[in-house]
C-alpha cells in the first residue's frame, strides 16, 4: 500500500512538472536571456474611420424639428456642430440633407416646410466652415416616414433633415 502510494505521489510530480502555464519563456541560444511572446495587439473595435458608421456614432446624422417649424433647436445646432468637424476632418466627404415631415398638412405645404428645413441644415453647416459645394439638398415632405403612426411620437421623429454620406468615403 505504501509503494503504491509513493508511486502515485510520484507520477503526479512528474505530471506536474512537465505541464506550463501557457505563458512560456523562450530561451535565445546566444544570450541566454529569457523573453516573453508579447501580447496580440487588440482587434480594432468601432466603425472604420471616415465611414457611414463613424459619422453617426461621432456626429449622429439627424437633428429634429418643432411642429410646422424650420428652425434649429440648440441641440439640433449641437448635432450639427458634431457634423461640422467631422466633415472639416474627411474634406473629400459630401453630403446630401434630406428634409422630412410628418404628416399633417397638404403635400404641397409640408414638401416645402422639408426644403426649408434641409436648407436650414445646410446653411447652418456652411456658416460652420463646410463648403457649399460639398452640401445637396432634398425634399422629401411627408413620402418617407422613420416612424408610421398618426400620433405625436411619431410626427416627432418625422420632422426632421438627416445628412447623408453620399462621396468621397473611405471605405
Amino acid at each position: 500500500m505504501r509503494l503504491k502510494v509513493i508511486a502515485m505521489l510520484a507520477a503526479v510530480s512528474l505530471v506536474a512538472a512537465c505541464s506550463s502555464s501557457g505563458e512560456e519563456a523562450a530561451t535565445t541560444e546566444n544570450t541566454g536571456t529569457q523573453t516573453t511572446a508579447a501580447p496580440p495587439p487588440p482587434a480594432p473595435s468601432g466603425p472604420v474611420a471616415g465611414s457611414r458608421e463613424h459619422f453617426i456614432q461621432v456626429a449622429g446624422d439627424r437633428v429634429f424639428f418643432a411642429f410646422d417649424r424650420s428652425d434649429l433647436s440648440d441641440q439640433a445646432q449641437s448635432t450639427l456642430d458634431a457634423q461640422a468637424a467631422w466633415l472639416g476632418s474627411f474634406p473629400a466627404v459630401t453630403v446630401t440633407i434630406e428634409g422630412h415631415a410628418d404628416e399633417r398638412g397638404t403635400d404641397d405645404y409640408n414638401l416645402a416646410l422639408s426644403a426649408r428645413r434641409a436648407a436650414a441644415a445646410r446653411d447652418y453647416l456652411i456658416a460652420k466652415g463646410v463648403a457649399a459645394g460639398r452640401i445637396e439638398t432634398l425634399a422629401y415632405g411627408e413620402s418617407r416616414p422613420a416612424a408610421i403612426g398618426s400620433n405625436e411620437a411619431a410626427w416627432a421623429q418625422n420632422r426632421r433633415a438627416v445628412t447623408v454620406l453620399t462621396g468621397g468615403l473611405g471605405s
